[in-house]
């Protein structure tokens, strides 16, 4: 009986595109099945260091919802490194301006702080409507996962 695990080989590794509609979606629970699929984790061949996620592809972000008083109540942090230059945004200014912006820092937040969250983090590709520039990837089939 062989006891080798199974590696995959760079070229091995198909990548799939999901597209995901997040209209009325919790935005916590939605970024942790965008971060799932990005790192791959429902393959058959999961390694933790290796990247073998897949392409996701979320429509109407504008849409996603937060349970709570979290609207009012939580704030998105930057810092610019120069003193002074922390920056506190409430999220009901946020998902009106740019919701690609909060499910972008949930999603990062719930990857790997490592370089290969980089590389996972670019396969991911956020819109505030339901149009997007994908249409050749899923001309075959248009899949739309509901989260």
């Amino acid at each position: 009986m062989n006891k080798n695990t199974y590696l995959p080989k760079v070229d091995e590794i198909k990548r799939k595109w999901h597209l995901i509609n997040a209209e009325g979606k919790v935005l916590g629970r939605l970024a942790v099945e965008i971060a799932d699929l990005l790192r791959g984790k429902k393959k058959v061949f999961y390694t933790n260091f290796l990247d073998c996620g897949d392409f996701v592809v979320v429509i109407n972000a504008k849409s996603i919802l937060l349970t709570g008083n979290k609207l009012q109540q939580k704030n998105y942090f930057t810092y610019s490194g120069y003193p002074g230059g922390a920056k506190l945004t409430p999220y009901s200014v946020l998902m009106e301006k740019s919701p690609q912006k909060a499910l972008m820092a949930a999603v990062k937040g719930m990857l790997p702080k490592n370089k290969l969250a980089d590389k996972q983090l670019k396969r991911l590709k956020v819109y505030k409507d339901g149009a997007h520039k994908h249409g050749a990837q899923f001309a075959k089939k248009e899949e739309v996962k509901n989260a």
